[in-house]
């Protein structure tokens, strides 16, 4: 007999992949049912309710985080390693997008802010390399804070490719550029 973990995984990555695209709203049991091909009946027996799957899917997206973590280590540099694993990690980026969408949700708020955080250490050297400010990491920090809140109000499925990432990093170190030679000049 398979354990539970095999058996609710199909549900997850459904679940998954219909949040990074709709929402919570998109969270129904008859689509769930329909997209793993079994019977609604199933679920209830796996999850109770759409509550409990929910925070199956935030647990699900937080392993997900530590995992893109440690693969954000090994990148030696922003262009092209970095950008490579973000387009690896599309839906990942499309269920955070959501999870920021939604963050008048308590739960989905503090699964957006953990999942983030972890990435965000992971690759905070690299951006501060790529935007040219050596050891100003915090002056980073407070870039890439920015960036993220930006990034989100912007990225879609349809947008979220290798061109679109290079131009969207060049905006931001041409900015940062900008900011550095008037505060020079001032």
């Amino acid at each position: 007999m398979p354990n539970k973990p095999t058996i609710t995984l199909p549900w997850i990555l459904a679940g998954y992949d219909i949040f990074s695209r709709e929402g919570p709203k998109g969270l129904k049991v008859e689509t769930l049912a329909r997209a793993v091909q079994k019977n609604k009946s199933s679920f209830y027996h796996l999850f109770a309710d759409v509550e409990v799957f929910t925070e199956m899917l935030l647990e699900y997206h937080l392993e997900r985080g530590g995992i893109i973590a440690a693969q954000a280590r090994l990148c030696r540099t922003m262009v092209p390693d970095m950008l490579y694993l973000l387009l690896e990690v599309k839906q990942d980026i499309l269920f955070n997008r959501q999870l920021r969408i939604h963050r008048d949700i308590p739960e989905f708020r503090m699964c957006f802010e953990k999942a983030n955080g972890q990435v965000v250490e992971a690759f905070l050297s690299l951006w501060a390399e790529a935007l040219n400010l050596g050891d100003k990491t915090y002056l980073a920090q407070i870039i890439l804070n920015l960036t993220i809140e930006n990034f989100y109000l912007r990225v879609t499925a349809e947008t979220l490719t290798y061109d679109w990432l290079t131009t969207y990093l060049h905006e931001i170190q041409f900015m940062v550029q900008e900011i550095v030679k008037n505060r020079k000049a001032a």
